[in-house]
């Protein structure tokens, strides 16, 4: 099991769109996907269509009451699994003054799930610094910063590059670190020119995919629905099997990658060498 954190230090920059997604295409692909919605606004949950009823658990009964893990996964379109987040997911913050290493509270409930999933896909609330974020940089593997190539993009991604780092060596977790672009529409030159920026500032962490804008994809998230469900052969679905293709990539011996739709044999320490965050120096 390989998990990924999906962060940064703002909304609306298509993070819980990529995270939603792309474990569409996984899953589509044949592997066991598992997505945790780490936000109190519970974007995610919203757009798997996934309601939870007051009696129900949900992430937050298994973050602060101990709740196993299991008992709050909840069956998603798309063949996804789902930790589905509630309002009361923002008690974590109040009470992280009063527990000891509250940072680690979800990576120790995942051991639960080790051999259940190959992937943990975690959509972080846009607050960067606060306790939840922490949580998914302990528990992952890879944390992926999602930038919209709209005007300040660089400059926001290295500030989040920087909460990150800081975040990192505070808790002394290793994790490895990519980027990868959203909202980009080709048409428009800024978008095309920090684009170019993005691939000169991040090189050897950026996804070579790059995720476009979509109307299908607003689509998707109105009807509850990851695009692989609403237009299986779209453009938008094709985009995230791309990007897909890339993590499989990431984490597969060499010899495996050509022609395997699914991911079985995977190597940690394929993870670590020439991208690993702490080696990450954004190229001047």
């Amino acid at each position: 099991m390989q998990t990924l954190a999906f962060v940064n230090q703002k909304g609306g920059c298509g993070k819980t769109t990529t995270a939603v997604n792309l474990a569409g295409a996984l899953a589509r692909r044949g592997d066991r996907v598992l997505l945790v919605d780490l936000g109190p606004q519970a974007h995610a949950t919203m757009a798997l269509s996934v309601a939870v009823l007051e009696n129900e658990p949900a992430l937050a009964d298994v973050l602060l009451h101990g709740v196993p893990l299991g008992a709050a996964v909840r069956e998603a379109p798309g063949g996804i699994a789902l930790l589905p987040a509630t309002l009361a997911l923002s008690e974590l913050e109040e009470q992280a003054g009063r527990t000891l290493h509250p940072e680690r509270i979800l990576r120790e409930a995942l051991e639960d799930a080790r051999a259940d999933y190959d992937w943990v896909l975690v959509d972080c609330p846009p607050r960067a610094d606060g306790v939840l974020t922490a949580n998914a940089l302990r528990a992952c593997d890879v944390a992926v910063l999602v930038v919209e190539l709209g005007a300040f993009a660089v400059q926001g991604a290295l500030k989040a590059l920087e909460i990150l780092r800081e975040i990192a060596g505070d808790m002394q977790a290793a994790f490895d670190l990519r980027v990868v672009g959203t909202l980009y529409d080709p048409r428009m030159l800024l978008a095309r020119e920090l684009l170019v920026g993005l691939q000169a500032r991040f090189a050897g962490q950026l996804f070579d995919t790059v995720i476009r804008h979509s109307v299908r994809l607003r689509e998707a998230a109105a009807c509850g629905l990851p695009v692989q469900v609403l237009d299986p052969r779209g453009s938008a679905s094709a985009n995230f099997d791309c990007l897909a293709g890339e993590v499989q990539g990431l984490l597969l011996p060499a010899p495996a990658r050509s022609g395997v739709s699914g991911v079985r044999a995977r190597s940690p320490a394929a993870l670590s060498g020439s991208f690993g965050f702490s080696q990450l120096q954004p190229t001047r």
